[in-house]
C-alpha cells in the first residue's frame, strides 16, 4: 500500500468525522493575556493574546527565547501559565487540563520516545492511552508507520534509528487518536526534504478532509509560507505581528537584490518585525529548554 492510499484508508477511519468536513465556525484556541513568568523570575511570555479558528493551521516565529515553545507547552497543559488565560477546544488550560489532553496531540521539539521500544510499540501505548483498544491501537499504528512509509522500521528499537526517523515516529504517535488540534514544536527538524514534504503533505490532507486545527513552532520559512493559514511572530515574549504569509510580506518595501528587485519574503518579515537576523534551529533559549 503506498502513503497516499494509507492516508486515504486513515481519513476513512476517522468516524464519526467524515471526510471533506467542512470548517467549524468556531474558534478552538483563544489567548486572553496569557503569560508566565518562572520562579527565578525570568519572564518567558509576558501577555499574549490570540484566536485561532476550528481547522486553521497557525504558525508561531520568532527569534531563539522569544516564548515560543513556552507558548505551545501552556497550550499543550505542559506548563502551567502564571497569568493570563488559554482556552483549548473550550477547555481551560488550567482548570481542565484532562479534558483537554483528550483533545490534542502534541510532539515536541526534543522526541520523547521511549528507546527500548519499537516504533510499533511506542505508537500502540500511545494510542491505548488516548482510549483505543489494543486491536484498533495495532490497526492505526499499522496505516501510520504506512503513511510516514517507515513500514520497514516498524519492529525495530528507536535507539538504533536516527534522529530525522525517531523524529518521524514521534509525529506519527502524535496522530495516533486524530485529534482534533494538533501542536508541533519544530516538527521537520531534522528530517531529509523527502521526508519533509511527505509529511507536509500528509498534514495538508489531515486539514482538508478532517478540518484538524494545526499550531505549530518553525525555523522554516518555507514550511510556514506552505502550511500556514496565519503566522503570529513573537519577540520578547510578546506577540509583535500577525496576519496571512502574504499580508506580513506585503507589509515590507521590497528590496533590491543582485540584478533585479525581489519582492519580499517571510524572513524579511520576520526581520522587519523583531529586528534581528534569521537564525537556524538547534539552541531554543532558557524558556524554550525550560518548556521542555
Amino acid at each position: 500500500m503506498t502513503a497516499a492510499r494509507a492516508l486515504d484508508e486513515l481519513v476513512r477511519t476517522a468516524s464519526p468525522r467524515r471526510p471533506g468536513a467542512s470548517r467549524p465556525a468556531h474558534d478552538a484556541i483563544v489567548l486572553d493575556d496569557l503569560a508566565k513568568t518562572y520562579a527565578d523570575g525570568t519572564e518567558a511570555v509576558k501577555g499574549i493574546t490570540l484566536r485561532v479558528a476550528a481547522g486553521e493551521a497557525y504558525g508561531i516565529l520568532g527569534p531563539n527565547g522569544a516564548g515560543k515553545s513556552t507558548t505551545i507547552g501552556m497550550l499543550g497543559t505542559l506548563v502551567k501559565p502564571t497569568g493570563g488565560r488559554a482556552v483549548v477546544a473550550g477547555f481551560d488550560v488550567a482548570v481542565k487540563p484532562t479534558e483537554v489532553r483528550r483533545r490534542i496531540g502534541f510532539a515536541m521539539q526534543q522526541t520523547g520516545v521511549d528507546e527500548f521500544a519499537t516504533a510499533s510499540e511506542l505508537m500502540v501505548l500511545q494510542g491505548r492511552l488516548q482510549g483505543l483498544a489494543k486491536r484498533a491501537a495495532m490497526g492505526r499504528a499499522a496505516v501510520l508507520l504506512r503513511v510516514m512509509e517507515l513500514e520497514h522500521m516498524s519492529g525495530r528499537r528507536l535507539a538504533a534509528l536516527s534522529g530525522g526517523t525517531r523524529r518521524r515516529v514521534d509525529l506519527a504517535a502524535s496522530l495516533m487518536h486524530l485529534p482534533p488540534i494538533l501542536f508541533l514544536d519544530e516538527p521537520t527538524e531534522g528530517m531529509d526534504p523527502r521526508s519533509r514534504a511527505g509529511f507536509w503533505d500528509t498534514l495538508e490532507h489531515l486539514r482538508r478532509d478532517l478540518a484538524m486545527t494545526v499550531v505549530l513552532t518553525t525555523h522554516d520559512m518555507d514550511e510556514g509560507d506552505r502550511l500556514c493559514d496565519r503566522i503570529g511572530i513573537v519577540d520578547g515574549g510578546l506577540l509583535v505581528a500577525e496576519g496571512t504569509p502574504g499580508a506580513l510580506k506585503s507589509a515590507i518595501p521590497s528590496q533590491p537584490r543582485r540584478v533585479a528587485p525581489v519582492g519580499p519574503t517571510l524572513e524579511d518579515a520576520y526581520l522587519h518585525y523583531t529586528g534581528r537576523a534569521f537564525a537556524a534551529a538547534g539552541d531554543d533559549g532558557e524558556d524554550e529548554r525550560r518548556a521542555a
